[in-house]
């Protein structure tokens, strides 16, 4: 048995036995038209030089972000530690200080009514979670 050769201008598959010009990834003939590959090389460093500006300003509100809950973490741990007999409402501002042996106590006291050593005022929220205020119109 002998195969018929196909003229070369015809795209036969000798495998499939199938015209197969259309699947080619490339032109088949001289009035295909032009396949020219894309430079991608320029939107390649610009899209990288996009997400590294993006990651990097996300990790900063992030870090931001850590950095205030770790300081509000400290400072309730310095006001639970913290010596007082009454029971704190929530809503309300109190004052904490530290006496000359280095102890912390909490006050009703403002600082300006009294002269004690003063860390900070802080506000008891719903979520009984003191939040540092530096006056009475930051709550």
């Amino acid at each position: 048995m002998s195969e018929s050769k196909k003229p070369d201008q015809v795209v036969f598959n000798t495998e499939t036995q199938k015209y197969d010009a259309a699947l080619k990834p490339y032109a088949t003939s001289v009035g295909a038209p032009v396949i020219t590959t894309t430079d991608t090389i320029a939107w390649k460093n610009r899209s990288i030089n996009k997400v590294n500006h993006k990651v990097k300003a996300r990790y900063l509100e992030l870090k931001e972000a850590y950095d205030k809950m770790l300081e509000e973490y400290e400072y309730n741990q310095l006001i639970y530690n913290a010596k007082f007999t009454f029971e704190p409402i929530i809503g309300e501002t109190y004052h904490l200080y530290k006496r000359e042996n280095e102890e912390t106590f909490l006050s009703i006291i403002a600082p300006e009514q009294c002269n004690f050593n003063a860390i900070g005022s802080f506000y008891l929220d719903a979520d009984q979670i003191w939040k540092k205020i530096d006056n009475e119109h930051d709550r």
